[in-house]
């Protein structure tokens, strides 16, 4: 039975696409390894929130189960993570870094391909990783959400604490705290999917979207809009 909850994916999936498109444009004017990461991973999100939306509206579809495990589950995170290792490590250790985990996120995106489907679980307008046959398929995912919440929830907290001893740099205060605790969030969500409460993952996934949004708006213009970049800026 279909819910107004159940509807939620779709305004996170159209919110998502607008937040990632800002991040890539802003990539595209200044460069930087991490802002490109950081709009790979607020695509990647989008993804996952749009396997949801089509779940709600035309029901469960095994390619659309697929995509949404290994969207979510294993590249919800990552990406975004990547963007801040990039941005606090140096080049070298940064790549390291991303060939580690990104191979361990492909085997596992391959497993996800290839596991049987229990259909007896499947239900009709709800996700859960529970319907894989091959149950360990899901230690994989604790493994990298670990890594996001290390760099992605660990960076930002540092951050914050750094600014915190500047002055004038309340704003990247506020803002680190927002994209700490919003990227907490969907990862709480995601741990009642194991119970099968996914409504709680559809919900903690727009709140933590918006609030880094709202982090990073603050740590790059003090909570206004980024300033267009001067064109001799980007030449």
């Amino acid at each position: 039975m279909r819910s107004f909850v159940h509807f939620i994916p779709i305004i996170t999936s159209i919110f998502s696409i607008w937040f990632g498109t800002l991040l890539f444009r802003r990539y595209r004017e200044l460069g930087g390894m991490h802002l490109l990461w950081w709009a790979i991973g607020v695509f990647a999100f989008a993804a996952g929130t749009i396997t949801e939306s089509l779940t709600t509206l035309i029901g469960w579809q095994e390619p659309l189960f697929r995509a949404w495990y290994i969207s979510g589950a294993l590249f919800g995170g990552f990406p975004l993570a990547q963007g801040t290792v990039y941005l606090l490590l140096d080049r070298k250790k940064a790549d390291r870094l991303t060939a580690i985990v990104l191979s361990v996120a492909v085997v596992a995106a391959t497993c996800v391909l290839l596991t049987p489907i229990d259909i007896s679980l499947v239900e009709t307008h709800r996700l859960s990783g529970r319907v894989m046959e091959w149950t360990w398929v899901r230690a994989f995912s604790p493994f990298i959400n670990l890594y996001a919440v290390i760099f992605l929830v660990g960076g930002a907290v540092y951050s914050a604490l750094k600014y915190r001893k500047s002055p004038g740099m309340s704003h990247r205060v506020i803002g680190n705290w927002l994209i700490a605790i919003g990227a907490l969030l969907p990862g709480i969500g995601g741990s009642f999917t194991r119970f099968g409460h996914v409504e709680v993952l559809y919900v903690t996934e727009l709140v933590g979207i918006v609030l880094i949004y709202f982090g990073y708006r603050f740590n790059v213009g003090g909570g206004r809009a980024p300033a267009p970049v001067p064109q001799e800026a980007t030449a």
